[in-house]
């Protein structure tokens, strides 16, 4: 019988395995290390070099900085961004984004491989896996990125090997400012620096633990936990405390500061940054013309042109933010009253013309259909949308929705309404508007500047744009050729009687006979030149332009900085020119400067982002007239504050003002006691309200009055300069002289040395005491 077969047993050949594993695992390694090398290459898409790197291209916004140092407003179009460095971050600030986005920020060298790895492990349900050096690359040059795998692996490992080299180009203090300073907070908050201002009014340095707290909850994703009022407080609010419990978690905070700021609000101060709001809107306005005309003549050192709203430039003005909001409270505190009277004088029953007078309905429709086709609606749907005339006319007579300026309980305010855009030029026609400049008289450094009362609704600039008739705000430049002519002291006498130029002198086509405000009662006598400017004698005036002539004032007036065309005949002594109030302020100040025109200075220099100086500004002066003549009529104009037109400045009488149309008293309580020189006007119909005031080292302008002439007081009483214009000025320089950090002047205005002419009146006019009851400062009826 055959013996079996012993069975063999042979073990397993895993060798072919062990080879494929690792000709696979090395096959992907090389794959994934030519996937970095051909990413780094570029071949996947552009990557950055290192000169890239070192100059990230970041569309920054345009800085306009005060001269104490505020941020007055910035120029943009899409990103409000203006950088700030490491150290104007707040320590806790810094801990906040580290605990919640990168716990091992600085043991890595842009890739957390412990983050990556638990990333992978766990399919993306663990937590994130970029550091913050990773969501930088991603900032600056990937965005959103593809939307499919293949796309958002390509992009991941791109993102790796851009935050390596950022590792290597940068500190870690510059990575986490850059990363503040790029990202979009939402509502025009782009960057740290907008964020902290828009949601609560400070800068980066100032922000509190749970400030910090809230605006790093945001880097998860700024439109979810969007801070604005109404948007998404509670999730805001949660995802707040959960940067404060990682913060807590890593030992930034202790359990007790975790605890008690989990339990508080949020406490915003949500302030908008746009074009139309905040400070020195009007002046901003001025701006962005003055830097485009700069920027044509002023090209990059390459030739290319440098760009306002991206390019970080950094505009240092002469405007003071605290003087500038002093003048523009000074408005908001005048104005509401000053048109509540004017709309109790212009309801339909009183003025069935509303708000316009002397007109008649043909007149005013001729007037409104002017202003219809200068509208920017009919610009728009003529030059943009294509409409006929006729097709466009028909639109303004269709109820709208729209949104109106209004004063509502002394505040500037908006109401939604429906009302035919007709309708609603008429009813905007119905405000007065105001004009305000401030200037240092030596350095010609304007201080501050309003244009308006609203920048949203009025963005006619009423100190530049504006031109209007100035009344007898022009009297001081008469005088001032008449002393520097004929050598004549303020306490020259002049007959008080009437007077006429003949017909022909001086290319005047009809004799001119002006007559004084009092009508044929208020002559007799003589008056000194001090009485007679002090309460606007035109009489006076008119015998001192025949004596020197109107050419000669007209010469002085354009030395002084005046560029508007005005005639030479002689109804100018009386304030016929229609002049801009940047242009009176700059002519006055050359009295305070003891003859010297400074022509207004607005910006001291402009830099680039990277503080490289590219204007100076040069100082442009010139000698207009005499210290002595300059001295002289500063004395003269002393006299208008004294016992004048303006001398409601010293006393505390009491005004009638509604509010509401409630009848109210509304005093004068200024009472200044220091040396004042100024000069009210008012124009014809008292269309025009002017105050021009003076200290030594401040010279400030005020206008006051409607877009139309035939919008205007029905009498002199609220028409009048001393009422509409000079208690803003009054206002502004009760707020100026409370801040003692801007030393503003109660001084004498210096004396020259060799002083010829005689300038106190007190001893040389007992029989000729000023009349303190003239307040009104132009006729009622002129014949110009």
């Amino acid at each position: 019988m055959a013996k079996a077969k012993k069975k063999e047993t042979t073990a397993p050949d895993f060798s072919k395995y062990v080879r494929w594993f690792w000709m696979l695992f090395s096959a992907g390694i090389l794959s994934v290390v030519l996937i970095f090398l051909l990413a780094s290459w570029g071949v996947f898409g552009d990557m950055p070099d290192h000169t890239v790197l070192e100059n990230p291209r970041t569309n920054l916004a345009t800085e306009i900085i005060s001269s104490d140092g505020e941020t007055l407003g910035k120029f943009y179009f899409n990103d409000n961004r203006t950088p700030v460095s490491y150290d104007d971050l707040p320590k806790h600030l810094v801990d906040a984004l580290i605990a919640t986005e990168d716990a091992r920020f600085h043991s890595h060298s842009g890739i957390d491989a412990r983050g990556t790895l638990r990333a992978v492990v766990k399919m993306g349900q663990g937590g994130g896996a970029s550091t913050i050096s990773q969501q930088l690359a991603k900032q600056l040059f990937h965005g959103e990125g593809s939307k499919n795998t293949v796309g958002r692996i390509l992009q991941k490992v791109k993102e790796w090997i851009i935050a390596t080299r950022l590792e290597k180009q940068y500190t870690k203090e510059e990575i986490i400012a850059q990363y503040f300073n790029i990202y979009d907070f939402g509502n025009n908050a782009d960057g740290i620096r907008s964020a902290a201002r828009i949601y609560f009014g400070k800068e980066p340095k100032e922000l509190s633990v749970k400030e910090s707290a809230m605006l790093v909850g945001m880097f998860k994703n700024s439109s979810l936990y969007n801070p604005r009022p109404h948007r998404n407080p509670v999730g805001v609010k949660n995802r707040r405390n959960v940067v404060l419990a990682q913060m807590y978690k890593y030992d930034y905070i202790t359990e007790e500061v975790k605890d008690s700021l989990q339990k508080t609000p949020l406490d915003l101060n949500y302030t908008p940054e746009s074009h139309r709001e905040g400070l020195a809107t009007y002046f901003r306005g001025y701006l962005d013309g003055f830097m485009k005309d700069w920027i044509k003549k002023n090209p990059k050192p390459d030739g290319s042109k440098w760009n306002l709203y991206n390019d970080g430039l950094k505009i240092y003005t002469t405007i003071d933010s605290r003087m500038q909001k002093y003048a523009e409270d000074a408005v908001q505190q005048h104005m509401p009253r000053l048109q509540a009277e004017f709309f109790h004088q212009n309801t339909p029953k009183r003025n069935p013309t509303a708000p316009f007078l002397d007109l008649t309905h043909g007149a005013i429709d001729t007037l409104m259909r002017r202003s219809m086709k200068q509208s920017e609606r009919w610009r728009h749907m003529k030059y943009d949308l294509k409409k006929s005339d006729k097709e466009i006319e028909a639109s303004f007579h269709k109820p709208t929705k729209m949104t109106v300026f209004e004063w509502k309980e002394g505040r500037a305010s908006e109401v939604d309404t429906v009302m035919k855009p007709w309708d609603s030029m008429r009813y905007y026609k119905s405000f007065l508007r105001t004009g305000m400049m401030s200037m240092d008289p030596h350095t010609g450094h304007v201080k501050a500047w309003v244009g308006g009362m609203n920048y949203r609704h009025f963005q006619y600039d009423m100190v530049m744009q504006g031109k209007r008739q100035i009344g007898s705000t022009f009297k001081p430049f008469v005088y001032a050729t008449a002393i520097d002519q004929l050598h004549y002291s303020p306490c020259q006498e002049f007959p008080d009687t009437p007077f006429c130029i003949e017909a022909n002198k001086y290319g005047n086509p009809e004799e001119w006979c002006p007559r004084n405000s009092g009508g044929e009662n208020d002559y007799g006598g003589t008056r000194t030149l001090k009485n007679a400017l002090a309460n606007s004698v035109n009489t006076i005036t008119a015998r001192l332009i025949d004596k020197v002539g109107p050419q000669p004032v007209v010469d002085l007036v354009k030395k002084l900085g005046v560029e508007s065309e005005i005639l030479p005949v002689p109804s100018i002594a009386l304030g016929t020119p229609d002049l801009s109030v940047y242009e009176m302020v700059g002519a006055y100040s050359a009295f305070a400067n003891k003859g010297v025109y400074t022509k207004p200075v607005m910006v001291t220099r402009i830099e680039d982002k990277n503080g490289t100086v590219l204007y100076q500004f040069k100082p442009e002066t010139r000698d207009v007239l005499s210290e002595e003549t300059a001295y002289v009529a500063v004395k003269l104009m002393e006299g208008v504050t004294e016992h004048g037109s303006g001398a409601r400045l010293r006393t505390k009488g009491a005004d009638s003002y509604r509010a509401d149309y409630r009848e109210v008293v509304t005093g004068y309580p200024y009472e200044f006691t220091n040396p004042i020189a100024g000069k009210t006007g008012t124009t014809q119909n008292q269309s025009d309200g002017w105050f021009m005031g003076m200290v030594p080292n401040l010279v400030t302008g005020v206008w006051v009055g409607a877009e139309d002439r035939a919008a205007h007081f029905a009498s002199i009483t609220y028409g009048q300069g001393a009422a509409m214009a000079l208690p803003i000025w009054a206002l502004y320089m009760k707020s100026c002289y409370a801040d003692e950090s801007l030393n503003i002047s109660k001084e004498d205005f210096e004396e020259p040395k060799d002083l010829s002419i005689v300038v106190d009146c007190s001893k040389m006019s007992k029989d000729n005491p000023i009349d303190d009851n003239l307040d009104d400062d132009i006729p009622e009826e002129l014949e110009f």
